[in-house]
């Protein structure tokens, strides 16, 4: 009888332990993201986690003008107004981006596309003064190269993958703007953003962070 209960003991080891898996601890499990374009996605998630709210959004606000303030040191000295408030994205001919706060109502607006956009009046002169993109499509890579020491490109694989952070900090921007239905027009709009110029003559093409239409 001990014979038959050791053995039956046995028995029922050796089939419990064929039904575990046991997961060895190697490079699959790991929760880095691979050093390759395959691991860009879940790299640059990680990095907008981390730095997106508390310091991308904290420098924009720090160095944030006014359009008439920006406007007028621009027309003074492009040059001063740069090496004092902008940031030159990457590459030869990359226009310098500057932040803006500013308020402003709408005199005209293109919300049935992917390509949204609102102009705005900030001088009660009737006419725009600056365009707010509202996306999800987006043009440039303002809110990434208004950054340079946050989003240094020698830190990045390669021009691919420094490609992607600036689309992903648009979406990121855009996805988190609120925008009211029915016609804007004449409706009051407080916006935070960044513009990028080459020039003073260039048109005002604003990405916000941070959009208010007021009741």
């Amino acid at each position: 009888m001990k014979f038959v209960t050791v053995t039956a003991l046995c028995l029922a080891s050796a089939m419990a332990l064929s039904g575990c898996k046991i997961v060895p601890d190697t490079a699959e499990n790991d929760a880095t993201p691979a050093a390759d374009a395959s691991g860009d996605a879940a790299r640059i998630e990680a990095l907008l986690a981390s730095s997106y709210d508390t310091e991308l959004l904290s420098h924009i606000a720090a160095k944030a003008q006014s359009v008439a303030t920006l406007r007028g040191q621009i027309a003074a000295d492009f040059a001063a107004a740069t090496a004092e408030h902008g940031a030159s994205g990457a590459g030869a001919g990359a226009p310098v981006n500057f932040a803006l706060k500013d308020t402003g109502t709408v005199v005209a607006s293109k919300l049935d596309s992917r390509a949204r956009t609102l102009d705005l009046d900030v001088d009660a002169d009737g006419t725009a003064d600056v365009v707010l993109q509202l996306g999800p499509v987006v043009r440039g890579s303002a809110l990434r190269d208004v950054a340079p020491k946050l989003y240094d490109f020698t830190s990045f694989r390669d021009q691919i993958e420094f490609a992607k952070l600036g689309r992903a900090l648009n979406d990121r921007a855009s996805g988190s703007l609120t925008i009211p239905e029915g016609d804007l027009i004449g409706k009051t709009v407080g916006f935070t953003g960044v513009v990028p110029l080459k020039s003073a003559k260039d048109k005002w093409l604003v990405t916000p962070v941070a959009l208010e239409v007021m009741p």
